[in-house]
């Protein structure tokens, strides 16, 4: 049984990767911006699944906040084997259009909160012997024209390659888990090729499946006939 923190835990990917780890056996830990959304998701299970998945309102790119949410975590679960940097979000607009507040609060979330859910949880993890996951993105190997969102995810696939080598000799195993066109409400405009969140939390449970001895450093997961 795993302990498994998990930001942007609420919707999309997130809560998808926690259904399955609750199905799995595990124990949980989500964050999410949202109050409601979070009690609804939350209230969402039953019995002794409610008993095993817990969580609190944190703003990813607040230091305090992500701090005191992963002691919670570790003081409920006695360790922490697992954490998933997934909080993240698109602004709306180009590099002409876009507004710069809608910027900075991405680049916080998106960047600077996995850097922070990092210092963190790395102690934990090297305690534990356990996992750092990013959610990454095609999108950080191949750009959109004009979109910030873009570079945050190239950000990210830097930053975990970053840790990967920091962490050499330490147990930890890291990975990045980059998926193309997902349904979720990130997007103006539907691509026809897309996967559900569904599908991309089944790759994160396959990566957390891997014997001892294998790093998964990065997966590339498209919908059949995304272009790139």
């Amino acid at each position: 049984m795993k302990s498994i923190f998990i930001t942007g835990g609420t919707s999309g990917i997130g809560a998808a990767t926690a259904r399955h780890a609750i199905n799995a056996g595990h124990n949980v830990f989500v964050t999410g911006r949202s109050e409601q959304r979070l009690q609804a998701f939350l209230g969402s299970f039953h019995g002794e699944q409610r008993s095993r998945i817990f969580g609190e309102v944190v703003d990813a790119g607040s230091w305090e906040q992500t701090e005191s949410a992963v002691q919670t975590c570790m003081q409920r679960w006695g360790k922490l084997d697992v954490a998933f940097a997934n909080a993240g979000f698109s602004a709306r607009g180009d590099l002409v259009s876009g507004d710069p507040e809608k910027w900075r609060e991405m680049v916080m979330t998106n960047v600077l909160g996995a850097a922070l859910l990092i210092k963190a949880t790395v102690p934990a993890l090297i305690a534990s012997r356990g996992f750092f996951l990013f959610t990454g993105s095609t999108a950080g190997r191949k750009v959109y024209p004009g979109n910030l969102y873009t570079a945050t995810k190239w950000a990210i696939t830097g930053l975990a390659e970053s840790l990967r080598q920091q962490l050499v000799g330490s147990r930890v195993r890291v990975s990045v888990i980059s998926p193309g066109h997902v349904d979720t409400p990130l997007w103006a405009e539907r691509p026809d090729a897309m996967m559900e969140a569904d599908d991309v939390a089944r790759t994160v449970m396959w990566v957390l499946d891997q014997p001892d001895h294998i790093d998964v450093s990065e997966m590339i997961i498209r919908a059949l006939g995304q272009e790139f």
